[in-house]
């Protein structure tokens, strides 16, 4: 979870998979020999162009196929992190990428999962 001086939210809309079309925060799999803040640093470089110091877990859950739970599950953690560099820039499976002020969330097709970090913040 990246916000800027302003408490605007950074959002990625996903261009492809599952979720493609809806708004997330920037993430991603974790690759073999990464830790999870290695893989968050990488990820929001990847979807955004910003280079990121990633802090403290503020939200975990999970995502699993309604339809077919053994097809695919997974396992979110999000992170705090701080943009220490970089220009915001859509790249990867990232449509989109945004800064989004709280109250204009509802203006935004979701992913589930965000729904729950959301109500973190307010």
């Amino acid at each position: 979870m990246i916000r800027d001086d302003q408490g605007r939210l950074l959002l990625v809309r996903r261009g492809r998979g599952i979720y493609a079309g809806f708004w997330a925060v920037p993430g991603g799999r974790q690759q073999f020999g990464e830790t999870m803040r290695q893989a968050v640093a990488r990820e929001v470089a990847e979807e955004t162009g910003l280079q990121v110091l990633v802090g403290d877990v503020v939200w975990a859950g999970d995502i699993i196929d309604p339809d077919d739970p053994v097809a695919w599950h997974y396992a979110i953690v999000d992170f705090v992190a701080t943009v220490v560099g970089g220009e915001l820039l859509a790249g990867d499976d990232a449509a989109e990428a945004r800064f989004v002020a709280l109250d204009d969330l509802g203006d935004y097709r979701l992913t589930p999962t965000m729904h729950e970090l959301i109500a973190l913040l307010r």
